[in-house]
């Protein structure tokens, strides 16, 4: 028997490596002639390290929507749909959750295929809120309240900075790069930016240190903090015994005009470098690993956070996630999707740092914007 050996890049968490050695390790089973090696990277440099470099070096590349323009492109990852059955592609296209399977859609060709979803989403500690005789927000004005009592937190590092930024410019009606002229229009820039400078007034100055899993956490291993308003959602941390104390998760809040915030789309893909040299056997995987009876068992057994519809309404997910998936989906499906185009991710790189700059030390909103727009420009010239 000759062995075929395919090393795979994945990202530096219980949802994003374990259940990457949990399917690879039943594929090879399957397929006795397989062996699967995942390598992780951090969660700052799954955001950060580029995909060009990554599929001259791996098979299989787990990865971040905003990549796809670059890497198609450039041709390091293959067209699924080319080596695909249609069916098959057009299934998993039905069963996306939100935008996540169109995400990698890119110039007619789908270069990925969504394994995990997610967006932000509120969090709570419901055992403190109970203690503490409180109930969740469910406006804006209403989270600032509870912000002043310093029992508020959220993740501000520079591209969690960027993604609130654009959730806020949605949520005013507006979605970012609507078109070529402007990131967005001044008054709804400016907007966004004051709404959310007003709520990180209010919030432990620590948070502009901290992604996500840092704010999860200290909420689940810490009695300081009982409520997150926005941060990508992580069903980990819903799961009995995965940390001292369970977080519940929900939709978001509102603006005090009645319209839900519109958060920015999350998750990640799997794609096949084009590099490979068993593009067949990688194939096979990436099908195995997206369909549906996978991802509603095995990849979710082992800490992974779906991307497939029916894994998002199993009534056995909700149930060990404390509804996590039933609760969190109406976010997922309003979730505004980023830009793709080749030069992008320079853009997401610098401004990300521009609007934290900003938070910290304040200064014309309308400077910012300049600033914003200005990189913008070059990316796209």
């Amino acid at each position: 028997m000759c062995k075929k050996s395919l090393t795979g890049i994945t990202w530096d968490h219980s949802r994003g490596y374990t259940p990457m050695i949990a399917t690879s390790q039943r594929f090879s089973e399957i397929n006795p002639e397989v062996t699967i090696r995942w390598e992780k990277r951090s969660l700052q440099e799954f955001a950060d390290q580029s995909i060009v470099a990554l599929a001259g070096e791996y098979d299989l590349i787990v990865l971040d929507h905003p990549w796809i323009g670059a890497a198609a492109e450039r041709q390091v990852i293959l067209p699924l749909d080319e080596h695909l059955p249609p069916a098959f592609t057009r299934e998993l296209a039905s069963y996306s959750v939100g935008s996540s399977y169109s995400s990698y859609t890119y110039q007619g060709h789908q270069w990925a295929f969504p394994i995990d979803a997610a967006t932000p989403v509120a969090a709570c500690r419901p055992d403190l809120l109970s203690r503490m005789n409180l109930q969740p927000p469910k406006t804006y004005s209403q989270l600032l309240a509870m912000a002043a009592t310093g029992r508020v937190i959220l993740p501000a590092i520079a591209i969690d900075s960027l993604m609130h930024f654009y959730m806020f410019c949605a949520s005013l009606g507006e979605r970012p790069f609507s078109t070529d002229k402007a990131v967005v229009t001044g008054e709804i820039g400016a907007e966004s930016l004051r709404l959310l400078k007003r709520l990180i007034e209010k919030t432990d100055p620590r948070c502009f240190d901290w992604n996500p899993v840092k704010v999860y956490e200290m909420m689940a291993e810490t009695d300081e903090f009982v409520y997150c308003p926005f941060a990508y959602g992580y069903s980990n941390y819903s799961r009995k015994g995965y940390a001292a104390h369970r977080l519940n998760f929900h939709d978001l809040i509102s603006l005090d005009n009645h319209r839900k915030l519109i958060s920015t789309l999350g998750g990640t893909g799997i794609a096949v470098s084009s590099h490979t040299a068993h593009p067949d056997i990688a194939m096979e995987y990436i099908r195995y690993i997206s369909s549906a009876t996978c991802q509603q068992t095995l990849y979710f057994e082992n800490g992974g956070q779906p991307a497939h519809y029916l894994a998002w309404t199993d009534y056995y997910a909700n149930f060990k996630c404390a509804g996590f998936f039933k609760a969190t989906l109406p976010a997922l499906k309003r979730a505004y999707l980023r830009p793709r185009y080749n030069g992008y991710i320079d853009f997401q790189d610098q401004a990300g740092d521009i609007v934290r700059d900003y938070l910290l030390k304040g200064g014309p909103e309308k400077e910012t914007l300049h600033q914003l727009n200005n990189l913008y420009h070059a990316s796209v010239s």
